[in-house]
């Protein structure tokens, strides 16, 4: 039992190093999509101060709509994990092993598959919202 508890610590640290890459590469995306409408938008947002609007109210806009895409594509993208861990599951049932029986998520594991959409799209939301904020205090 050795060798399979080793291989399933290896699989856990596999997925959770795919997390942490996912979530950097989730960080960049939006890095450069936030930079990329902020010059897209740059002579509005100009009016908009020069009509009295702050740095963080501009900042909120984009923020909301980077959560908007965030939302769809978290909800996209739980819905496939779920279908791929289904799929997994029932394959592993149909070997009939008793060592694999144990391969069950348990609810404590759904609900944290389940919050892995709502933590990326506040991890959107704060990378938009910084990059939005840092970028107009030194441009704008």
């Amino acid at each position: 039992m050795s060798p399979v508890s080793g291989v399933m610590r290896s699989l856990t640290l596999l997925a959770l190093g795919i997390v942490l890459l996912m979530a950097g590469a989730t960080a960049a995306v939006v890095v450069l999509a936030a930079r990329a409408g902020l010059e897209t938008h740059r002579a509005t947002i100009e009016v908009m101060h020069m009509l009295g609007s702050t740095d963080l109210q501009v900042a909120r806009l984009f923020q909301r709509r980077v959560a908007i895409d965030a939302a769809i594509g978290g909800v996209a993208g739980a819905g496939v994990a779920i279908a791929v861990i289904l799929l997994i599951m029932t394959r592993l049932q149909g070997l009939g092993s008793e060592l694999l029986d144990g391969g069950r998520l348990s609810s404590t594991d759904w609900a944290t598959l389940g919050a892995m959409p709502i933590g990326f799209i506040v991890l959107a939301m704060v990378a938009a919202r910084a990059t939005i904020v840092r970028a107009m205090r030194t441009t704008l």
